[in-house]
C-alpha cells in the first residue's frame, strides 16, 4: 500500500492532491453508473446503492479487502432482491484492481474468484435459467481483467522501487569504494614518503658522522660538512610536509622494498614490450638524479599511465620524458580503442596519478585530445638545490670519505 503518512513536503501535498482528485471523478462515476445503466427508474434504494458504491472509491486506498467484501454482499443482495446490480458489477471490477493492487498480501486471483463466485451463486439462485448466458464470460473477464491488472501494476510499482533502492546502495557502494580507493593511495604514497624521508635522515646522520670526524681532526674543514647538513634538513622538512596531509594506519607493516624512481623506466618499458605493447620512448634534456619525492611521484605516474595505455589503448603509445632546469615532465599520450563492456573504466587510476602529483608539489592533466587519443601530461617541480640529495646513501658516504682530512 502507499504510505500516506510519508513527509509533509511539496511532493506530499502534489500525490494527495492529485488522489483525491482521481478519487472524486471515480465516485461521481460510479454513483452515476449505479442509477443509470440498468435504465430503471430510480428509488431511494437505488440511490442508496449509488452512495455506497461512491464511498467504496476512496475506501480502497485504505481499507481495499473490505471495501471489496462490503460491495460484494451489496451487489450479491441486489441480485437476489431485483434491485439494479449492473453498476455494482461494474463498481467490483474496479475494486478487485485495487484490491489486488494495495492489499498487504498478492492474492489477485482468490479476490477475483471471490467476488466471481459469489456473484454467481446470488444470480444461480435468483434468476438460474437467464444468469447462465454467453455474458457471463464478459462477468468472468471483467472481475480477472481487472485482478490481473492491479496486480501488474502492484508488480511493475514494486519492481521500480527496487531497481530505485539497488541504484541508490549501488551510489553508496560506489562512494565508499572511492573512498577505500583513496585511503589506499594515500596509504601507499605515505610509505613511499617515509622511505624518502628516512633517506634524508641517513643522509643527515652520515653527515654528522663526518663532521664529527672532521671537527675533530681538521675544524676549518667542518663548515662544508654542516652546510651539507642544514640543506638536507631543509629538505626533509619539505617531504615531512607533503607525508603529514596523508593518513596512515599506525598498525601497517612497513615496505622493505626500496622505492622506484625514474632510473628504472627502461626495466618497465622492457616489461611492456615483451607483452606486445609497443611504446616510442624519446627523451629530451640531459637526465640527472632528481628529488626523491620527485623520482618516485614521476616513476608512479608514468607506470600507471602506461598502464591505462595498454588496457584501453590500441596498443601502441608515446613516452616524452623531458628534464630542464627546475622540473621534469612526462607525457604518454596513446590511441584509445572502442569501448568495450569488459574493461570499463573506474576512474581511481587518474586519481593516483593526481595524489602523487600533488604530494610532489605539481601537476597533472588527463584528458582525451584531437585525434581520438588520450594524454596523460605531469609536470613536477625538481629545483637543483635538492639534487645532490637524491643521491643514495652509499654514494653520499664514498663523496664524505673523499673529502680532504678524512
Amino acid at each position: 500500500m502507499h504510505d500516506v503518512t510519508a513527509g509533509w513536503g511539496p511532493a506530499w501535498l502534489r500525490w494527495h492532491l492529485r488522489a483525491w482528485l482521481g478519487d472524486l471523478v471515480l465516485a461521481t462515476a460510479l454513483f452515476v453508473l449505479v442509477l443509470k445503466l440498468d435504465e430503471r427508474p430510480v428509488t431511494g434504494w437505488a440511490i442508496v446503492l449509488a452512495a455506497l458504491a461512491a464511498v467504496a472509491a476512496p475506501v480502497r486506498r485504505w481499507y481495499p479487502q473490505g471495501a471489496l467484501v462490503a460491495v460484494t454482499a451489496l451487489a450479491a443482495c441486489a441480485i437476489l432482491t431485483g434491485l439494479p446490480a449492473s453498476g455494482l458489477v461494474i463498481t467490483l471490477g474496479v475494486l478487485t484492481y485495487s484490491a489486488a493492487l494495495y492489499s498487504p498480501r498478492r492474492r489477485p486471483w482468490f479476490y477475483a474468484t471471490l467476488v466471481w463466485g459469489t456473484l454467481i451463486v446470488a444470480g444461480s439462485l435468483a434468476h438460474f435459467a437467464q444468469w447462465w448466458s454467453p455474458q457471463q464470460f464478459g462477468l468472468f473477464a471483467w472481475l480477472f481483467g481487472g485482478a490481473g491488472a492491479g496486480d501488474s501494476t502492484r508488480m511493475r510499482r514494486a519492481y521500480i522501487a527496487e531497481v530505485t533502492k539497488r541504484a541508490r546502495q549501488a551510489e553508496m557502494t560506489r562512494e565508499e569504494e572511492a573512498r577505500r580507493r583513496v585511503m589506499d593511495e594515500r596509504l601507499r604514497i605515505a610509505r613511499e614518503l617515509h622511505d624518502v624521508v628516512a633517506h634524508h635522515i641517513a643522509v643527515i646522520s652520515v653527515h654528522v658522522g663526518a663532521a664529527d670526524h672532521v671537527l675533530r681532526n681538521d675544524p676549518d674543514r667542518v663548515w662544508p660538512v654542516l652546510g651539507h647538513i642544514r640543506l638536507a634538513a631543509d629538505t626533509v622538512l619539505e617531504e615531512i610536509k607533503s607525508v603529514i596531509s596523508v593518513l596512515r594506519d599506525p598498525y601497517e607493516m612497513a615496505s622493505t622494498e626500496p622505492a622506484p624512481g625514474m632510473d628504472r623506466v627502461d626495466d618497465l618499458l622492457d616489461g611492456l614490450r615483451a607483452t606486445g605493447f609497443r611504446v616510442r620512448h624519446q627523451l629530451r634534456g640531459t637526465a640527472r638524479p632528481l628529488p626523491a619525492v620527485v623520482d618516485l611521484a614521476a616513476y608512479r605516474i608514468l607506470q600507471e599511465a602506461l598502464t591505462n595505455a595498454h588496457r584501453y589503448g590500441d596498443g601502441t603509445a608515446e613516452l616524452a620524458i623531458e628534464f630542464t632546469a627546475d622540473a621534469v615532465t612526462v607525457e604518454v599520450t596513446n590511441q584509445i580503442s572502442a569501448p568495450g563492456p569488459h574493461h570499463p573504466g573506474s576512474g581511481f587510476g587518474l586519481l593516483g596519478m593526481r595524489e602523487r602529483a600533488a604530494a610532489a608539489h605539481g601537476t597533472l592533466t588527463a584528458a582525451p585530445v584531437e585525434g581520438g587519443r588520450f594524454r596523460v601530461y605531469a609536470v613536477l617541480p625538481a629545483d637543483e638545490h635538492t639534487i645532490s640529495l637524491s643521491a643514495p646513501v652509499e654514494s653520499r658516504r664514498a663523496a664524505v670519505a673523499e673529502q680532504p682530512g678524512m
